[in-house]
């Protein structure tokens, strides 16, 4: 696949000339993630473009939703949208909407490089690679005030890149609300997409109504004692995972966990930071019946994206495999999928 990093001109050309290309008078749809960078991205477009003077709707995609999917694309179809707007979902060749102009504004490895209506708005290949939020922060801020905002960006690039990240943006807001603030905040927001019940509309109406991270984490909003709720029984189901150790394959650590609640990416993570010398993969059974949720992380120079499309069992691979980044990738197999990956990377016997 040819592709070639955007510089941060580009990125900001790109997105004005796909929004000028939108059907004036007919709402804009935006589609987000339900993590703490794609919810943040998401908010930050429905108040930017409302700004600009756009109708957004605001479209959560949630746990087991595929935006790509037939189901969403009839749902597109009948909305009727001026444009689309998507962030943090990927970015793959097909159309999400054919005949809808579209601006997909994303940080991870591209699966695929669409062409006609659609806009590809990236941070993949820049050093630092920007997240979803940042870049959405950016986009905005080249056609309306986007400054009371940016509080939204950090909570974002947090969630996906840590408090360290090397960003201006970051670090502007880190002196005007404090790291702890934004870290709380950005913890909480991140929350209920864990849970069992993988719920992030409360993060996401917060989000919407909160005027800076202090009104995320005060309590005066009610969304927020749901997150606390949602982020306490996360935080017990990862004390029990962490109970069971590692098995090894050579370079690779295996960590198995049977939970409702999406803890295997916390999980690779927590081990990854022990195990530096190997790359982590920590499985959950008991997330989705019938599959087998993986989370790989690793804190060696392995491109994990690679790594996982060198071992893809064949023909069980979907498309929500082997995405994300070069240090944290993951996705779903079915058992007997599972059972050949795991072959394939050196657990024999194993499912």
């Amino acid at each position: 696949m040819d592709f070639s990093p955007q510089t941060e001109p580009d990125q900001h050309a790109a997105f004005a000339q796909a929004l000028a290309g939108f059907t004036r008078g007919r709402p804009v749809t935006v589609l987000c993630h339900f993590d703490a960078d794609g919810l943040s991205a998401g908010a930050l477009f429905a108040r930017g473009l409302a700004r600009a003077g756009h109708e957004p709707a605001l479209r959560l995609v949630g746990r087991g939703e595929d935006p790509w999917s037939a189901e969403m694309g009839r749902e597109l179809a009948d909305a009727a949208p001026g444009g689309i707007v998507a962030t943090d979902l990927g970015v793959r060749r097909d159309p999400l909407a054919p005949g809808v102009p579209t601006v997909l504004v994303d940080h991870h490895v591209p699966q695929g490089l669409p062409d006609g209506q659609t806009t590809v708005v990236t941070g993949y290949g820049q050093d630092p690679t920007p997240c979803s939020a940042l870049l959405a922060y950016r986009c905005l801020a080249g056609v309306t005030d986007m400054d009371p905002d940016l509080w939204l960006a950090a909570l974002g690039t947090i969630g996906d890149l840590g408090e360290r990240a090397p960003f201006a943006e970051l670090a502007e807001a880190k002196r005007r609300h404090g790291a702890k603030l934004l870290r709380e905040a950005t913890s909480l927001i991140n929350a209920p997409r864990r849970s069992a019940s993988g719920d992030a509309t409360p993060a996401l109406h917060l989000l919407m109504k909160a005027k800076g991270p202090g009104e995320v984490v005060s309590g005066e909003h009610p969304e927020t004692a749901i997150l606390q709720a949602a982020r306490g029984e996360v935080k017990a189901a990862l004390e029990e995972a962490r109970r069971a150790p590692p098995r090894f394959a050579g370079q690779v650590a295996l960590v198995q966990c049977h939970s409702p609640c999406q803890i295997h990416p916390l999980l690779a993570q927590s081990w990854a930071g022990r195990l530096r010398r190997n790359v982590v993969i920590a499985a959950n059974t008991g997330f989705r019946p019938g599959r087998v949720h993986f989370a790989a992380r690793t804190a060696t120079d392995t491109d994990l994206v690679a790594f996982l499309a060198r071992h893809a069992p064949p023909g069980a691979a979907g498309p929500a495999y082997g995405q994300g980044h070069r240090q944290a990738s993951g996705g779903a197999l079915d058992v007997e999928g599972w059972a050949l990956f795991l072959g394939g990377v050196g657990f024999r016997g194993m499912g």
